[in-house]
């Protein structure tokens, strides 16, 4: 089984550089072909976030739906697809960035209710609190 980097699903999303992208595809049409799954994960979903949002300047609307997309292709495995999915939509409804949904999905995760934050924002969301 093969984990995917940030720059190829980019390459792959974005399309922005013809011979990276026909690799990228190539890459995924095999494991396709191959009824393989691709590894993605959470680090790589939090990077493709940032990239697309800072680099290529897709909306958070935008970004959702592409997240949203990856969470249902099968041929992609992640460490908890629903730990994913509830991250996607927190990110879709909420204002805090990707990173933080995750970071507090895997603070549930290891048991812990609350995760202690500075990000105002983020303080009117259910699990995050004021140190």
């Amino acid at each position: 089984m093969k984990a995917l980097d940030t720059n190829v699903l980019v390459r792959f999303l974005v399309e922005d550089d013809a011979a990276q992208t026909a690799r990228a595809a190539a890459l995924i049409e095999e494991a396709v072909a191959a009824d393989e799954r691709l590894y993605v994960s959470d680090v790589v979903l939090c990077e493709l976030v940032w990239v697309l949002g800072a680099a290529y300047e897709f909306r958070r609307a935008e970004i959702s739906a592409v997240l949203s997309e990856l969470t249902r292709a099968r041929h992609l495995r992640f460490d908890s697809s629903d730990r994913v999915s509830r991250c996607v939509r927190a990110f879709a409804d909420g204002r805090g960035d990707f990173a933080d949904y995750v970071i507090r999905e895997h603070a549930r995760a290891a048991g812990y209710d609350e995760v202690a934050t500075f990000d105002r924002a983020l303080l009117k969301q259910d699990g995050f609190i004021s140190p």
